[in-house]
């Protein structure tokens, strides 16, 4: 299956690049080191590279570096005269429990487009489907409301289950707006989502699937095996599958990601990247801190794997 120049969010009319950045690191001192291990113009770098490489979708939450994720994309935008490349900027909205009433949503938008400096957010999602106080109905109401005024143009969810999906769905559809997406994780190493009845609702519904973690944590770049052994630092140490013998146990995949790139002179990275979009009405997200990893990840595009290879990965992935 060819990978297209463009991708539409769910039935939207918002199209975007079958592939974004995902942009948790940047800023976040916390999980990612932001400060010590790499800096901003690292970051400004990776966003340029995206640019100029047609990759023009960027995902960020106001959560992530507490709010310094947005901030730094808004400077990076307001820097880059006229790209050639639009910018699609996602965006998200964390349901905390004293946020209880729909004013709260509005506070929060707010806030994200200040530190991003834009007058619209092109995607807002709901970061996970936690109700506490305001319930989901608010919830969607106050975003339905936000699309009417022109602050928002789609509305997404997160980890949403397939039964949340629908409801949020169907609460929007009632204001006449489309869910666009469902953000999930989904890649090689977790393919909960074709179980769960995630996938086949998200088609069912024509909501997109944004692909997080797309590459787990850097596990399906080849960087970490078992034979160069070194132990993780940052999250990856608390992940069982960085453990010597968790990458044992996942060598199988790691020697078919290799084999099937040799063919097409592409990284494991790159084949698993584009095996996500090969299963259609996915797009990943992988994340990205240097011009370098943005190189990678757009090796992605523009070829296709044989319906052959796509078999064998899933067989493999599978066990």
């Amino acid at each position: 299956m060819e990978s297209t120049l463009e991708v539409t969010l769910g039935s939207t009319g918002l199209a975007v690049t079958p592939l974004g950045i995902g942009t948790w690191a940047w800023g976040d001192k916390l999980f990612w080191s932001y400060g010590r291990d790499y800096h901003a113009s690292e970051l400004q770098a990776a966003f340029k590279t995206a640019l100029d490489l047609g990759v023009g979708f960027f995902d960020t939450a106001e959560i992530y570096g507490m709010g310094e994720s947005e901030r730094l994309l808004g400077q990076f935008i307001q820097q880059e005269e006229s790209p050639d490349q639009p910018v699609i900027i996602a965006t998200k909205y964390f349901p905390l429990p004293w946020r209880f009433s729909a004013d709260a949503v509005a506070d929060a938008l707010t806030a994200s487009l200040k530190r991003l400096q834009l007058p619209t957010v092109d995607l807002y999602q709901v970061h996970w489907p936690f109700d506490f106080f305001m319930g989901q109905t608010t919830l969607m109401q106050a975003l339905a409301d936000e699309v009417q005024q022109g602050r928002i143009r789609a509305v997404g969810v997160s980890n949403y289950s397939a039964a949340q999906m629908r409801e949020a769905h169907r609460t929007l559809a009632r204001r006449g707006v489309p869910l666009a997406v469902n953000q999930m994780q989904y890649s090689l190493l977790a393919r909960q989502i074709e179980q769960n009845g995630v996938l086949q609702t998200a088609r069912d519904l024509s909501v997109t699937i944004l692909a997080y973690s797309p590459l787990a944590q850097g596990l399906l770049t080849g960087k970490y095996t078992a034979t160069n052994y070194q132990p993780p630092t940052g999250a990856r140490r608390f992940d069982p599958r960085f453990s010597q013998s968790g990458l044992q146990k996942l060598s199988p995949l790691f020697q078919s990601l290799t084999h099937i790139g040799a063919n097409h002179d592409r990284t494991p990275a790159q084949v698993a990247l584009n095996w996500l979009i090969a299963q259609g009405n996915v797009i990943p997200i992988p994340g990205a801190k240097t011009a370098e990893q943005v190189r990678q990840n757009a090796g992605a595009l523009g070829w296709s794997l044989s319906a052959a290879e796509l078999d064998q990965l899933a067989t493999v992935s599978q066990a």
